[in-house]
């Protein structure tokens, strides 16, 4: 199963790692599906990874930060990034996720975002929160 996982996600996973999105990036490294990734969305983690705020809670240096994406982008299956969507008017960056998830075929896209929780699905993928991907996981196990 091909997944994209927010960046709001992944950096709630490195924040805190009891919570769901914590939850939901283990299952990743368990293998339990594939990460989809695209150019925009690494970008992006890098720079939020940066935002001192968020440097304070993970407190990588630079090249441990850089590395650390460089192994993100290894072992995540990396789409070209040629789509352009224009879905979420509001807040148009939010589209990286949505171009990813339909250019590597996604079956979900997990993310905490309003914007796009409220889509529901698009073009057959659906939008679930960290806590509904992970009742996905479950009932895959049942």
């Amino acid at each position: 199963m091909r997944v994209v996982l927010d960046a709001n996600v992944i950096v709630s996973a490195l924040i805190n790692p009891q919570g769901a999105p914590a939850q939901v990036f283990d299952a990743w490294r368990s293998e339990r599906f594939q990460l989809l990734m695209s150019p925009a969305i690494l970008e992006e983690m890098g720079r939020v990874l940066r935002y001192p705020k968020i440097a304070t809670y993970h407190g990588w240096s630079e090249e441990r930060l850089r590395t650390w994406l460089e192994d993100l982008a290894r072992l995540a299956l990396m789409t070209p990034g040629r789509l352009t969507l224009a879905v979420i008017q509001d807040d148009p960056p939010d589209n990286r996720y949505l171009e990813c998830a339909v250019e590597g075929e996604a079956a979900y896209l997990v993310s905490g975002d309003r914007a796009l929780l409220s889509l529901g699905t698009y073009q057959g993928i659906q939008i679930v929160s960290p806590r509904g991907f992970l009742e996905v996981l479950q009932q895959e196990n049942r």
